[in-house]
């Protein structure tokens, strides 16, 4: 077994939580007097911290986008963190995993406060002998940094790091990985576009939920 670590992002890889982050997006820009007509437009705010990304997307200063990410979690910590749902096949590849000996764990840019909540709604959180996230006062928000409390979380020597494995859909999860030394899979059933994975140098990439333990052997 070449890889003993498995860390998972959450959005676009173990759930899908388009449905939650659009209402809540949309929720946030309202209150600025923003329309938007393509609620599909919304998806690249999946994956990247909001800070960051309604600076990039929307032109926000930093306090102006730090006013709209704490809107937008005033809506989602109530509605928007239960708009989400498993993807399929997930939990029995999650399942099978640990039975193979793999020790998982979470790496996600999400508040870590919100992740539990969604693995326990889904029903996943059985599975990860840690759950690493952001935090809410932005002192851990960027992947690598989340990646890095997993790994201390997880107590992996410098020696084992060729042993650990970053899953992830987008961009941010394999440029994260690289950044702390670690191999990266690309899923593509998340919300990448197309080429991103190949584009950012993705070392394995997966189809499907059910393809990820296959092509790990």
């Amino acid at each position: 077994m070449k890889y003993k670590y498995l860390l998972f992002d959450l959005d676009g890889t173990l759930v899908n939580t388009e449905e939650g982050i659009e209402n809540c997006v949309i929720h946030a820009l309202s209150h600025y007097g923003i329309e938007v007509s393509d609620k599909t437009s919304l998806r690249c705010f999946i994956g990247p911290p909001l800070v960051e990304s309604f600076g990039r997307f929307y032109g926000f200063d930093e306090n102006k986008a730090k006013e709209a990410t704490a809107i937008y979690r005033q809506r989602y910590k109530t509605l928007g963190v239960y708009e989400c749902s498993a993807y399929d096949g997930i939990a029995d590849t999650l399942k099978s995993l640990r039975e193979s000996g793999y020790i998982l764990a979470v790496a996600t840019s999400k508040p870590e406060v919100f992740a539990n909540t969604i693995l326990e709604k889904n029903e996943l959180s059985q599975y990860f002998t840690c759950i690493a996230g952001a935090t809410l006062d932005g002192s851990r928000d960027s992947k690598a940094l989340v990646i890095k409390e997993a790994l201390s979380r997880l107590d992996v020597k410098e020696n084992e790091m060729n042993e650990v494995l970053m899953i992830g859909d987008r961009l941010h999860d394999i440029v994260g990985a690289k950044e702390c030394g670690i191999a990266c899979m690309g899923v593509r059933y998340g919300f990448a576009k197309d080429g991103e994975l190949e584009q950012y140098g993705a070392d394995i990439i997966a189809d499907t939920t059910t393809q990820i333990p296959i092509l790990l052997k």
